[in-house]
């Protein structure tokens, strides 16, 4: 008698995650993300692929409720340790808070990332959610995100960020020592960026401050 087909592994459940996104995640832990199909996530997931679809029609648009997800818990109840404290530090604070909820997925967060290097499509959506996620991180900071000047500053922040989550991937210290030191090295450096571009006369002029 002919074997049955082996079933997917159900994904470990996150209680705080669509069940979706928890059995995608918990898939890409173990695998290439590009090998990883859409129905083995449903079985994965404890559900067809007819009703996976009605959420999430593709890996990209799953992919997008993981980070939207992630935006969700980062900003649920953060309030910076002072408001006092610099830009510089609430940006700290929000962003090592990200890096502290993202930590149960460390390993599916390395493949995807991997992915995303080899596959443009992949690249472009999670540069996008990127991009989207900075400025919420940015208006948690207490900074403005919106117009000419808040794009600027979400996808400057979105490449000091990308940069800090591969020194991140590769921390394995039980504090995460190496990933504060290299965000606030680089929130020093772009926060002296800021100030110098603020001293030129191009940008005095364009705020409107009358020259000396």
């Amino acid at each position: 008698m002919a074997k049955k087909p082996a079933q997917p592994k159900k994904a470990a459940k996150d209680k705080d995650l669509d069940a979706v996104v928890a059995a995608a995640m918990g898939l890409a832990a173990e695998r290439d993300w590009r090998e990883i199909g859409l129905a083995e996530i449903a079985a994965a997931a404890g559900t067809t692929l007819a009703d996976l679809l009605v959420e999430y029609p593709s890996k990209l648009a799953i992919l997008g409720g993981f980070m939207r997800e992630i935006d969700r818990r980062v900003l649920t109840g953060f309030e910076p340790e002072s408001d006092s404290g610099s830009a510089r530090d609430r940006l700290f604070d929000v962003l090592m808070r990200r890096f502290d909820t993202l930590e149960p997925h460390k390993a599916a967060i390395g493949r995807i990332m991997s992915a995303a290097c080899r596959d443009p499509l992949i690249g472009i959506t999670v540069g996008g959610s990127m991009l989207r996620s900075m400025g919420l991180m940015l208006e948690a900071a207490g900074i403005a995100s919106d117009g000419l000047r808040g794009g600027v500053k979400s996808k400057g922040l979105a490449a000091l960020y990308g940069a800090t989550l591969r020194d991140w991937l590769k921390d394995d210290t039980t504090d995460k020592s190496r990933t504060m030191a290299a965000l606030d090295a680089r929130l020093r450096r772009a926060e002296g960026w800021a100030n110098s571009l603020k001293s030129m006369p191009f940008s005095r002029r364009m705020a409107g401050t009358p020259q000396s």
